[in-house]
């Protein structure tokens, strides 16, 4: 119970960290390397979603022979279709982008950049869930290894993502202890997505393959909805590219070596 614990808080103690260092950068970050650390974030959810989840979901469905992809592909759209709601009910601001999403609102600035990277965060949490779900479950052949994997990928690549989130905010006129408590709150999200999905999927173990693959889905469409065009911005957007391929690999390393 501790080691799960510990893991459900990894990724938020990754974003804590990562807002803590407004108090020790003075300007707002770099686009440049911005623009990487977002492709460095792609990368891993990417990778995360392939062999965290879909090939774990795949696997878990084999017994149904030639149509054991059901489950990964129904799961997969869900997780779309559940980010895509989520996308159009909640009023959001992405960074650099001069319009919100959603419905109108009188939300101000940094409210809507908050709420963008809650819903960012959501379907981080419900991964990270859904394996320890798994992992207590002990029908699932979810490993602790490969939970804590997937909680130290997404925790690395918070890290940039509070300092994104509260480096802007300081830059805007606000004291570093409240853009520093503005980033932690939008990573504490994660932790209550994963404790949430932990206590539904508790209660529906047998559709473990299709909430593996649904989160992969959520995860999947914040990466090609909001990452991949943040990191692909402007110019000299090589290094999204760049640092999407390493942050994909280091991803995939820790799931083999842990898993």
């Amino acid at each position: 119970m501790i080691e799960m614990i510990i893991g459900i808080l990894i990724p938020f103690i990754g974003t804590s960290l990562g807002a803590f260092c407004v108090f020790f950068i003075k300007t707002e970050m770099n686009k440049t390397i911005r623009r990487a650390l977002t492709g460095f974030a792609a990368g891993v959810m990417t990778a995360a979603s392939v062999w965290s989840l879909i090939i774990p979901s795949l696997e878990q469905s084999a017994g149904l022979g030639k149509f054991s992809f059901i489950p990964a592909a129904v799961g997969f759209w869900l997780g779309i279709l559940f980010l895509l709601i989520l996308d159009k009910s909640i009023p959001h601001l992405h960074l650099d982008a001069e319009t919100a999403e959603g419905p109108k609102s009188r939300f101000s600035k940094t409210t809507m950049l908050l709420l963008a990277v809650t819903l960012h965060n959501i379907p981080e949490g419900m991964a990270v869930g859904v394996l320890y779900a798994g992992y207590l479950s002990h029908s699932a052949n979810i490993t602790a290894g490969v939970a804590m994997a997937l909680s130290l990928g997404i925790a690395i690549q918070n890290f940039p993502e509070g300092a994104i989130i509260s480096m802007p905010l300081y830059a805007e006129g606000k004291t570093k202890m409240i853009s520093f408590a503005d980033g932690v709150l939008s990573g504490a999200v994660e932790p209550v997505a994963a404790v949430i999905t932990i206590l539904l999927a508790g209660f529906i173990i047998p559709a473990m393959p299709y909430l593996l693959s649904f989160a992969a889905g959520a995860m999947v469409y914040v990466v090609v909805e909001e990452l991949i065009p943040e990191m692909s911005a402007g110019e000299h957007s090589n290094i999204g590219v760049i640092l999407f391929s390493l942050g994909f690999t280091v991803m995939m390393i820790l799931d083999v070596a842990l898993g």
